[in-house]
C-alpha cells in the first residue's frame, strides 16, 4: 500500500508517523495543448499517478522538507528554512516549488507555523504529466489542512497558478494547476472566472507512454510565445479589416482568438514570417477541433461535413470509417487526438523522431488516436483505446518501440487528504 509506504518513509526520517497526507494527481493533456497560456479553453484528465505530501506542524517557524525521489535518485533530498525568511534558492531546485507556495501564501495573508513535510510523487519529472503542479497543489493541500486554512480547491489552483507563474517566474497557463486540484476528466476556461466543468468519457482507456527524454516548459514555451508575438506585431501594423484588427492583441493573451476564423486571417498571414504564421494557424485550427472534440463528448450529433470542414480532407477516410463503426464517438475523438498531434509536430515543431516512432507503434497497434501530452520536445505520449486488451498491446508495443516506461491509467479524482 502507497500510504503505508509513505508514513514508514516519514518514520524512516523524522522518527514519528504523519498526522496527515494530501495528494493530487497527475494530469493529461488531453485536448488544446499549448493553449492554456493563451487564454483559450483546455481539456485535461486527472490520471491515478499522484503525488503525496505527509506534514506534521511544529511550534515556530522552522520548515524541513524531505523528497523521497530525491533521495532515490541520490540528489540532495532536504530542504531546511525558517517561515520568516523564505527564499527561492533558484532552478532547479524542488525545494523552490514548496518555498514558492508559501511565498503565495503569504502573500495573500494566511499565517502557518512551522512543519516537518515528506514528498513522493508517482508521476514523472519532466514526463509531460503536469509534475511540478501536482507537487505545488498536494503542498499546498497538504498546509490548508494541517493549519485549517479553508482554502477552496479553486483557490488552491490559483495559489499554485501564483506560485508558479509569478513567484517563480514559469511562463505557464492554468492547465496543470486546475488538472491536479480538480481531477478527473476537466474542461478548463483559461479566462476569467476560470470556471471549470467536468465531463463525462465512460468509455475508452488512457495509456501513458514516458519517452524518457525530459523536457522544461521554461524552455520551450517562451519560444512559441516569442514567436507569436512577433506575428501579431506585423499583424496589427498591417492593414487589414477593422473586424480582424479589434481581435487581434499585441500578445498572445490579449488577443481574442475563439473569435477569429482561419477564413479572415489567411490572406494576411503571407505578411509574417514562416514560423510566426505556424504558430498562429496552429492555435486557431487546434482549438476549433477541440471545439467539436467537446461535442462529441458530450453526445451532441456532429455531421461529416462539419468534420471534414473542420479537420481537413485528408481525415475524410478516418472520419467515414469512425462514423461506420460501432462506437462512432470514442473513434472520432481518437481521430481528433491524430489530428491535433499532427498540428504540434508540424506547426508547433515540438516533436522528436523518437515521439514519431512510438505514436506510431501504437496506432498500428490499434491506439484509436495518439499525441504529445504537455510542453514536447520528450515527456509523455498519451494513447486512447478501446478496451483493456488494445490498451496493454499499445503499451508493449510502445515500450518495444522506445518508451522508457508507461501507464494504463485510469480517471482519478483531484486533491483529496489519504490520512488524518
Amino acid at each position: 500500500m502507497i500510504l503505508k509506504y509513505i508514513v514508514d518513509k516519514y518514520e524512516e526520517e523524522y522518527g514519528y508517523p504523519p498526522s496527515l497526507i494530501v495528494s493530487s494527481p497527475g494530469r493529461l493533456d488531453f485536448l488544446n495543448t499549448h493553449q492554456d497560456y493563451k487564454g483559450l479553453p483546455v481539456v485535461s484528465v486527472g490520471v491515478n499517478l499522484r503525488t503525496y505530501t505527509a506534514v506534521v506542524s511544529l511550534k515556530g517557524s522552522k520548515v524541513e522538507i524531505v523528497s523521497v525521489n530525491m533521495k532515490e535518485e541520490g540528489k540532495v533530498y532536504r530542504d531546511k528554512f525558517d517561515l520568516k525568511d523564505v527564499r527561492l534558492i533558484g532552478h532547479p531546485w524542488f525545494g523552490d516549488y514548496l518555498r514558492a507556495s508559501l511565498i503565495a501564501l503569504s502573500e495573500k495573508g494566511y499565517k502557518i507555523e512551522g512543519f516537518k513535510a515528506l514528498i513522493y510523487s508517482e508521476v514523472p519529472i519532466g514526463g509531460g504529466l503536469g509534475s511540478s503542479a501536482a507537487l505545488t497543489v498536494s503542498f499546498i493541500g497538504s498546509i490548508n489542512e494541517l493549519f485549517g486554512l479553508n482554502l477552496s480547491k479553486k483557490y488552491i489552483a490559483e495559489i499554485a497558478y501564483h506560485a508558479e507563474h509569478e513567484i517563480m517566474g514559469i511562463p505557464c497557463g492554468r492547465l496543470d494547476q486546475y488538472g491536479s486540484t480538480f481531477g478527473k476528466i476537466l474542461k478548463i476556461e483559461t479566462k476569467p472566472p476560470y470556471n471549470v466543468e467536468e465531463l463525462f468519457l465512460d468509455e475508452g482507456i488512457f495509456v501513458v507512454l514516458d519517452s524518457g527524454i525530459k523536457h522544461s516548459t521554461a524552455e520551450i514555451h517562451p519560444k512559441r510565445q516569442e514567436e507569436i508575438n512577433l506575428g501579431l506585431k506585423i499583424l496589427t501594423e498591417t492593414q487589414t479589416p477593422y473586424t480582424l484588427q479589434k481581435k487581434l492583441g499585441k500578445t498572445y493573451y490579449e488577443t481574442l482568438w475563439e473569435e477569429i476564423n482561419e477564413e479572415e486571417i489567411t490572406p494576411y498571414l503571407n505578411k509574417v514570417p514562416k514560423k510566426s504564421r505556424n504558430r498562429i494557424e496552429f492555435t486557431i485550427k487546434e482549438h476549433k477541433s477541440t471545439l467539436l472534440a467537446l461535442k462529441i463528448i458530450k453526445g451532441e450529433i456532429v455531421d461529416k461535413e462539419t468534420l471534414y470542414n473542420t479537420l481537413g480532407n485528408k481525415w475524410k477516410k478516418h472520419i467515414e470509417n469512425a462514423f461506420a463503426s460501432k462506437n462512432s464517438k470514442l473513434k472520432l475523438i481518437g481521430t481528433i487526438m491524430n489530428q491535433q498531434h499532427e498540428l504540434i509536430r508540424d506547426l508547433y515543431e515540438l516533436s522528436l523522431p523518437q515521439i514519431e516512432k512510438i505514436i506510431d507503434s501504437v496506432n498500428k497497434a490499434g491506439a484509436l488516436g495518439a499525441k504529445i501530452s504537455g510542453a514536447g520536445l520528450g515527456g509523455s505520449i498519451i494513447a486512447l483505446s478501446e478496451d483493456m486488451d488494445v490498451a496493454k498491446k499499445v503499451l508493449k508495443e510502445g515500450i518495444k518501440e522506445g518508451a522508457k516506461r508507461g501507464w494504463i491509467t485510469k480517471v482519478d479524482t483531484g486533491i483529496r487528504k489519504e490520512l488524518t
